[in-house]
Formats: structure tokens, C-alpha cells, sequence
């Protein structure tokens, strides 16, 4: 009977385990970000307003879906939009491709054959929105598509029109829904804000399923 109930304790467990795992998942970016604050980094409060190149403006209708979720992300570092009064801009901007992959036969073919092919672009020149592309397989079966989604974020300081912060996130995985996790990106792009380390590191955060 003791035997019983252990392993009933643990299987209950287990499945409990198994489906924290299955309520989340880990976005991994590649974070590189320079500092140049002139002459010292904003205080916390400081105010900004953003900025947008010409393939940004009207009528693209994802910008300012992006400008929200980096006004979120600026705001947990401690910066406030507030355009009247704005000391800094923010320029930011997102792509996403989608790449589809082919299934290897374990003798460094693809299943059938074949091969993929990607076509993609960002919507929006510049770079300045989420972008979207079409995959074409030819031949056989496919892996689950890959997404390669790059954010950068441009922080300059009005007064003298000087680029004073900037910060680039890049990361592939398979997660499609591009909000959240562009908004994970985001806020991996900002870690160590306002004075980050040299060099490239990896941000691994974990948001819901």
C-alpha cells in the first residue's frame, strides 16, 4: 500500500510538472547594446517622445502597435512618454521571417529530395515594422517554421540631436504570435538599461504559453 501511494504521489507530481512546462515557454535573444550618455544617463522619470522614419509614418497601421509595446518595455527602466515636455526620442522598429525547413533523411538529403525556399520582406522600408514573408517548400516533408525576428531601439537626446542609446535583439524559435514575443525581445533589449556590458549576450526570459 505504501508503494502504491509513492507512486501515485509521484505521478501526480510529475504531471503537475509536465504542465508547468506546457503553461510556459523561454524566449532566447541575442542582445548587443551601446551607451553614449552626454553627459550623464537620464534620470528616472525622464521623458521621451518617438520618432518615425518616413516608411513608418500613416498609413502603417503596426507602428504605433509597436511603439505601445516599447512604451511598456521603456517604462519598466523607468523612462515616461510625454511628447510635450520629451527630452529624448525613441525611434524603434521590428522585423519578422518566417522560415520554413526541410526534413533530412539522416544522410544529408532532404526528405524527396527537395528543398525550401523563403520569400520575405518587412512591410514598411526601412526596417520600421513587423515584417512578414511566404515560404514555397519543394519536394518533401518540412520542419516546423523557424521565426527570425530582429528589434532595434534608437534612444537620442533632443537638445543636442545626438544618439546616446542604442540597443538591437535578435532571436530565432518557433513561437509565431509576434506581440508577446516581440514584447519578451523588447524587454530583453532593455536589460542593464541605461549602462549596459560590451558585447553580445544571451537574454533568456520566460512568458506564458
Amino acid at each position: 500500500m505504501k508503494q502504491a501511494l509513492t507512486a501515485i504521489v509521484l505521478g501526480a507530481s510529475l504531471i503537475g510538472l509536465l504542465g508547468g512546462c506546457a503553461s510556459s515557454r523561454l524566449v532566447n535573444s541575442d542582445v548587443t547594446s551601446f551607451a553614449r550618455w552626454v553627459p550623464t544617463p537620464p534620470a528616472p522619470g525622464a521623458s521621451y517622445r518617438f520618432e518615425r522614419l518616413p516608411s513608418q509614418q500613416p498609413p502603417d497601421a503596426r507602428q504605433p502597435a509597436l511603439e505601445g509595446l516599447a512604451q511598456a518595455a521603456l517604462a519598466k527602466v523607468g523612462l515616461q512618454h510625454n511628447p510635450q515636455v520629451a527630452a529624448f526620442s525613441v525611434q524603434v522598429s521590428a522585423t519578422t521571417q518566417p522560415m520554413l525547413r526541410p526534413r533530412w533523411d539522416g544522410y544529408g538529403y532532404p526528405y524527396g529530395g527537395g528543398s525550401s525556399i523563403f520569400i520575405g520582406s518587412g512591410i514598411g522600408g526601412g526596417g520600421g515594422s513587423v515584417g512578414f514573408g511566404f515560404g514555397i517548400p519543394i519536394g518533401g516533408g518540412m520542419e516546423p517554421a523557424l521565426y527570425r525576428r530582429d528589434v532595434t531601439l534608437v534612444i537620442r537626446e533632443l537638445r543636442g540631436n545626438t544618439a546616446v542609446y542604442e540597443t538591437r535583439a535578435f532571436s530565432e524559435d518557433p513561437w509565431a504570435d509576434d506581440g508577446p514575443v516581440i514584447a519578451t525581445m523588447l524587454d530583453a533589449a532593455l536589460r542593464n538599461f541605461p549602462v549596459p556590458p560590451v558585447g553580445t549576450r544571451r537574454i533568456s526570459i520566460e512568458i506564458p504559453r
